[in-house]
């Protein structure tokens, strides 16, 4: 077994050589490294192009108020006026709230015509 060993092991190329050969294959893996790295650099100038160009200019924010008009209508789906009775905004706020997930319905679609707070006596 061991004059097999030393067959499948033995070399003519020398110390040199080998360092050599050890350098050329370190070289060749950084090429292509480099050459992956400026292939993905140019990609992502023609990718970062093309979202530029889909998408839209900012919108333009003036400096000056705009001072208020004639009452806003309602959003859409709300129902208008909601009547409390000894019940404070936010805490109705809070009940419309937990209604709404509760349901798993938008707010806007729901109508609350009066919330009332009711008391043990």
């Amino acid at each position: 077994m061991g004059s097999n060993f030393q067959q499948l092991f033995h070399s003519n190329i020398g110390l040199g050589e080998a360092i050599g050969y050890s350098i050329l294959g370190i070289a060749i893996v950084f090429a292509v490294l480099i050459v992956l790295m400026l292939v993905i650099k140019v990609m992502e100038k023609f990718t970062a192009k093309g979202q530029e160009e889909e998408m839209p200019a900012p919108a333009v924010v003036s400096a000056a108020p705009v001072p208020p008009t004639a009452p806003a209508k309602p959003a859409p789906g709300t129902a208008g006026e909601l009547k409390l009775y000894n019940v404070n905004e936010r805490d109705a706020a809070m009940v419309m709230a937990i209604v709404a997930d509760s349901l798993g319905k938008p707010l806007n679609e729901l109508r609350f015509i009066s919330i009332r707070e009711v008391t043990d006596q």
